[in-house]
Formats: structure tokens, sequence, C-alpha cells
């Protein structure tokens, strides 16, 4: 699969931008602040509908404008396919699939698999949990429908008992109705723990060889799965807690509070790992995603490096584009130097001055 082309209007700072993709690795530099990652963003909101900052529709609209519009084209097997996306500041977005609007967004998964990487990925060892289980979701909701599905309604269901639960410290009368929301949370919530231990378990073995390869075989990295609550003891946990959740007006006991373990040489990295350590295996486990995408949809992701190259010691840049030669890339960078050190050839140069983008000649 690759992305052919991409256009943006009224995008961030894109009053109107087309660019075209080659098949290899194309290169967005320029100073900071100019729209490199503006274009990454793009192409990973047209194939998740999210921001891969985490930002909300209205927020990527440019300033004074009260709409914007994507569009994308992609090639997969041979056929090519339309995304187009329309956000508006006050109203959910649209998509559309080849001309055909969708009715939910989460339509769009598994039609094109990204695998983004910026020098916020290389903290996610040492990040909260949050930061663990966002990775562990936007990668199993693009491999998995049943798992977006489970997800997308234990967080709904998650929302309502939490709201319940504010109200019940004004009328305890309700209580008795929280019973049905617990039963639902149970039910999704079971399933979302289950995908996703199969898919840690899947994971640790490859993130194992990687990283074994990356370090010479001198670490062992091990990732393991801590759910907050066995599938077993989720009932009874969540009625024990149900006083405590009253008092603080949230639901504690759930996957919503899962984390992910990170052990080199049996050694805790999150709590005892130096900084080289933690980013090397955040280096890893990016690599084992991408792998992870290959085996499972039989097909390349694309891959979006914003600006990560120059936050690499020399090795690990070359144990990372030596692991994406077949992949096709699209780097942001601040100059060509950073690139032209660790690899020799690209496909596409573009050079990215305050929302214009300029096509290079191939010098690289």
């Amino acid at each position: 699969m690759i992305v052919k082309s991409l256009e943006l209007s009224n995008f961030r700072n894109y009053e109107n931008l087309s660019i075209e993709f080659s098949k290899g690795a194309n290169i967005l530099y320029g100073d900071n602040a100019q729209g490199k990652t503006n274009i990454l963003e793009g192409v990973y909101l047209c194939a998740t509908t999210k921001s891969h900052r985490g930002s909300k529709d209205r927020e990527v609209i440019m300033l004074e404008k009260e709409e914007s519009h994507l569009r994308m084209i992609i090639n997969r097997d041979g056929i090519d396919r339309r995304i187009d996306m329309h956000l508006k500041k006050n109203k959910p977005k649209g998509v559309a699939i080849d001309g055909i609007p969708i009715k939910k967004s989460t339509e769009l998964f598994g039609i094109i698999n990204v695998v983004s990487f910026s020098p916020e990925d290389l903290s996610i060892i040492k990040s909260g949990p949050g930061e663990r289980r966002r990775f562990i979701d936007m990668e199993l909701c693009q491999l998995d429908r049943f798992y977006l599905h489970n997800l997308m309604n234990y967080n709904k269901v998650l929302n309502q008992r939490n709201n319940l639960l504010k109200q019940i410290g004004f009328n305890r009368s309700l209580l008795d109705t929280i019973y049905v929301w617990d039963e639902q949370l149970i039910e999704y919530g079971k399933q979302v723990v289950d995908s996703r231990q199969k898919f840690v378990d899947e994971l640790r073995d490859v993130v194992k060889d990687l990283h074994s390869r990356i370090t010479c075989g001198k670490e062992t990295l091990e990732v393991f799965y801590e759910p907050n609550t066995d599938v077993e003891q989720f009932v009874d946990r969540l009625g024990k807690s149900l006083e405590r959740d009253i008092v603080l007006k949230s639901t504690s006991v759930g996957p919503h509070r899962d984390d992910l373990r990170f052990q080199i040489n049996g050694i805790d990295i999150r709590k005892y790992g130096s900084q080289g350590q933690q980013r090397t295996s955040a280096l890893s486990l990016k690599l084992a995603e991408i792998e992870l995408v290959k085996k499972r949809v039989k097909d390349q992701p694309i891959l979006l490096l914003d600006d990560v190259l120059s936050e690499l010691d020399r090795h690990r840049q070359h144990q990372l584009l030596d692991s994406i030669a077949d992949i096709q890339t699209i780097v942001t960078c601040t100059g060509l130097e950073e690139f032209v050190k660790v690899r020799s050839a690209t496909d596409n140069v573009y050079q990215v001055v305050n929302g214009e983008v300029f096509r290079q000649e191939n010098n690289v």
C-alpha cells in the first residue's frame, strides 16, 4: 500500500496544497514551524480520522476559516482509492470513500495502515500509562475492527457510568441503576483485555528479536501487559470499589487503567533504565509495530517519521532506516544532511517554507 497524493484546503497553515508522493522515501525539510508536520498530520488524519498530535477537528482548521477539506489518494493491491474528509468547527466531520459518504468514521479504519514515529514516541517508556495504552489502541484499532467496536462501546459505557456516579453523589436513589452500566462495562471490558493480551503476546517475540539485533545481543527486552484487573476478578473488584467510585465520581477499575511493563535483562526500565535504554526500547517497539502490521495485513504500512532522525544517534539511525528500506516513508527534518548521512538515495525531496511546498531536484 502507498499514499499517492494528498490535497489540503484551509488545513493548519495550508490554504491550498497538492503534493504527490513516491513509493519510496519522501523528504520534507525546512526550518521549524513551517508546516512539515502538518502534512504528516493530514495523512494520519485521512487514514485514522484522528490527529497523531491528539488535536481536535476545530484546532486543525485554518484560523478565521470555518471548515477544512482533505483528500488523499492511496493505492492498495493495485487499486486506487480516494479518501475525502470535510472538517467543520462546530459539526462532526464528514468522510467519504471513493465518493461514497460513510455513516461512521470508524469505517475508515483498515483501508490503509500507517505507523507514526515522532520524538514524543521516544519517551513512551517513561511517559504515563495513558501514552502506552494509546499505542496499543491505535494499532489494534487499525488491525482489528472487532477490537475497535468493543473499545468504542467500552468508552461510551464508561462515560455513562461516570456521569451516573456524579449524580449519585446528589441522589442516592439512583444507585440501583448503576448495575445496568456495570454489566455492559464488564462485557466490553473483558473483550478489550483479551484482545490487548493477545496483541502484547504477539508483540513480545517480535520486539525481543529486534532489540537484540539493535544492541548486538547485549540486551534482552521483554514487554508485559499489566491489566488493571484480571477478567475473572473484574466483577468482584468493580463491586468492591463502588463506594470509592461514588466519592471520586469516576470508575477506578477497568482496562482504561491498563499499562505495559518493559524489562531489559530482568530490570524494569520504566523505573531503573537509562535514557539510552529507554529510547532504544522505544525504537524497537516502533519497529515491532511495523512488523506486526506486515504480518497481520500481508502488506507494508505507510511510515511517517516526524523529525525523529535528529533525536537518534548514528547507530540507531542506521538501524531504523535499514529496517524500513522497503516501506513508503514520509520524513520530516530540518536539514537534508540528517538524512544524507545515513541514506544515499531517495525519491522525492520537498522544501517547506511557511506553508508552501517546493519540489527539489533529487541530489540526495
